[in-house]
């Protein structure tokens, strides 16, 4: 095999990403349910991908000292528990894009079942931790990506 296997990115369909999930054993306590804090893990891993997918590379703005994003707010809301060796799909949507952040909807399901909702606002900043402007072309990116009539 010549080619490097890659991980699965997930798919921008319209206003919306999709991001497959399974649970593994290491993300469970002994019962079997997912621990809390492997949704925000979960949610993380596919907004990255978004910004894979958009054609925006974080890695070499943060690296050229153009700045970067990071999670300013966050509001959770757990509905039903995941559990060991469920197959889940992280539904990303983004709702509001300003100059220096945007703000999104992460649904978590297994199947067509709704087990959290996470409402993320993520701001760009500079390299010393401060708000600025994201660069036109991410916005321009973003912009194909938002979504234009919320449900």
């Amino acid at each position: 095999m010549n080619e490097q296997m890659q991980p699965p990115s997930g798919v921008i369909e319209g206003s919306r990403h999709l991001y497959p999930v399974r649970v593994f054993f290491e993300d469970t306590d002994l019962s079997g349910i997912a621990y809390h804090a492997n949704y925000l893990k979960w949610c993380e891993r596919a907004r990255s991908d978004i910004l894979r997918l958009l054609g925006i590379d974080q890695r070499a703005a943060f690296e050229a000292g153009e700045g970067f994003y990071a999670v300013s707010e966050a509001n959770i809301k757990w509905r039903r528990p995941a559990k060991f060796d469920d197959v889940l799909t992280i539904e990303t949507r983004c709702t509001e894009l300003r100059s220096a952040s945007a703000r999104m909807i992460q649904r978590v399901l297994r199947g067509s079942e709704l087990l959290a909702e996470i409402e993320i606002v993520a701001a760009f900043l500079s390299s010393e931790g401060r708000p600025r402007r994201q660069p036109e072309a991410w916005r321009a990116a973003f912009a194909t990506f938002i979504e234009k009539d919320p449900e």
